[in-house]
């Protein structure tokens, strides 16, 4: 190490008032206009110095944070599942992208002065900004890896710590930061942002573009149904929907619109279909397999989404079953095994009736059957997720009791951890599939099998999932996030 960086003083922003609101927008400003702050000046500085400047201090900034105190155990809105703390108490968050989760914030602060009558306290926080967080805004700035610079970049930057960057708000029971306080959202400002730069590695597409209704699926036929429905409602003027954004954050407007074709295709191409509100629908491909499936979500999680479902393929399981019927999951069978540190397998991840009500209803508005003729093409009941996608080659002894016992409809590799994952992060969840083989009646997936049933139901299936998302979008977000996702004690903000 330099000798010369061991003996910088310590330089950061000037000191900042802690200040009190009862106006949701006043605290989201103050909010944007500390972390702003914060972010200029690790920039400027570390632009300095990357452009060959001598070190003259050591850099930090800190994240800005919001406080709710509370002396009083008051009567809630026993119908709500949010906005409100489990005892009188102390309760912080540190906050990062105020811009980008304003929306968000206001509502989660509306409902703390509505449930307490009392007012928020912003201020800045202790916990130290990351430099590479603090530039990610700035496309022109890359923070080099460690050992490019002339001088280690820890020595004069605060860097990302995992040692701090965890879910333990979210797994455990009772967690307190370090000064005392309860948490007061699920999500540190420190695990939000890894969350937003591991989302534009994987999907190729800026946090900002996300939509509230998130779309997963596992064939990438979707994507070309997707971007085709995305140019029929952009004709529309009336849809609502503004633009329609592809992988490397193309975004066009107008429905003749052209994309060039992309360079670099990323592990999770990701497509968004937007409103100027937010509430529009991301497509999510997230490939084959549970890894993909919770890498996906545990990083979109922290965007705090209304819902998120699962419309992909599957395996029918049962002789009655045609290649292209659908399945609307019930329940898991979890044998998926990446969330069993996280969440046990003797958690059970219940049906949630908002999310089950809108894909039956979406089921119906589409294929234009009602009741028991619906039956005929949609069947619900439990759905069986693994971890070995040829699972049909193992003893059949084994697998097939385990799912004959769990009386499973359908198997696929994404689906239960999806809905686990939601459970877990108390984003609602769904899944609706649609059966592409029958490995245990002798029609395997193989080219040439399929029907005019099979496709005519695939070109459906995608629509059935956007026009749930439609009917979810219509309720209020009260209703929306069941009481079913929240545990002894919760956190007040979703």
């Amino acid at each position: 190490m330099n000798s010369s960086l061991k003996s910088l003083t310590l330089e950061t922003t000037p000191p900042r008032d802690t200040r009190s609101f009862s106006d949701p927008a006043a605290a989201v400003d103050y909010l944007e206009e500390l972390y702003f702050e914060a972010c200029s000046f690790l920039t400027e500085k570390f632009s300095r110095v990357a452009a060959g400047a001598e070190p003259e201090a050591r850099y930090r900034a800190f994240y800005p944070e919001i406080r709710v105190a509370t002396t009083s155990y008051a009567a809630m809105d026993s119908r709500l599942s949010f906005g409100h703390v489990a005892k009188p108490g102390e309760y912080s968050t540190t906050i990062t992208r105020p811009d980008l989760f304003r929306n968000y914030l206001k509502q989660q602060i509306s409902q703390i002065l509505r449930n307490h009558g009392v007012q928020v306290q912003v201020g800045v926080s202790e916990t130290p900004m990351p430099v590479h967080f603090a530039v990610a805004n700035d496309e022109n700035i890359t923070v080099p890896q460690e050992g490019a610079m002339t001088y280690p970049l820890r020595d004069i930057f605060d860097v990302p710590d995992l040692t701090t960057t965890h879910d333990d708000i979210v797994n455990g029971l009772g967690y307190t930061h370090e000064d005392g306080s309860g948490a007061l959202a699920p999500f540190t400002a420190q695990r939000i942002d890894y969350s937003l730069a591991r989302l534009s590695h994987y999907t190729a597409t800026d946090a900002v573009h996300f939509q509230n209704h998130v779309l997963f699926t596992n064939y990438q036929f979707y994507v070309s149904e997707f971007e085709a429905y995305a140019r029929t409602q952009l004709a529309d003027p009336k849809s609502g929907y503004t633009s329609f954004v592809s992988t490397g954050n193309i975004e066009i407007t107008s429905a003749d619109e052209e994309i060039p074709p992309t360079t670099k295709t990323p592990q999770m191409p990701t497509y968004h279909l937007k409103r100027a509100d937010g509430s529009g629908i991301t497509l999510v491909n997230i490939g084959v397999g549970p890894s993909n499936a919770k890498t996906a979500t545990d990083h979109i999680a922290v965007l705090r989404p209304h819902a998120w479902i699962m419309v992909g393929h599957c395996a029918g399981l049962r002789n009655s079953q045609r290649l292209g019927d659908f399945v609307l999951a019930h329940a898991y069978l979890r044998e998926d095994h990446v969330l069993d540190d996280d969440l046990p397998v003797w958690v059970p991840i219940p049906a949630l009736a908002e999310i089950q009500t809108s894909l039956e209803d979406a089921v119906a508005q589409v294929t234009e059957l009602e009741g028991y003729e619906l039956k005929r093409i949609m069947r619900t009941g439990t759905v069986a997720t693994i971890d070995n996608r040829n699972w049909e080659l193992r003893d059949q002894s084994g697998p097939v009791q385990r799912l004959s016992q769990s009386r499973a409809i359908a198997l696929d590799m994404e689906s239960a951890t999806i809905a686990a994952n939601g459970f877990r992060f108390r984003v609602p969840y769904g899944t609706l599939l649609c059966v592409s083989d029958k490995p245990l009646h002798g029609e395997l997936k193989l080219p040439g099998m399929a029907s005019d049933f099979y496709k005519s139901q695939v070109s459906r299936h995608l629509l059935i999932g956007i026009r749930s998302m439609e009917l979810l979008r219509e309720m209020p977000i009260e209703r929306i996030h069941s009481r079913k996702l929240r545990s002894f004690e919760e956190t007040a903000f979703l």
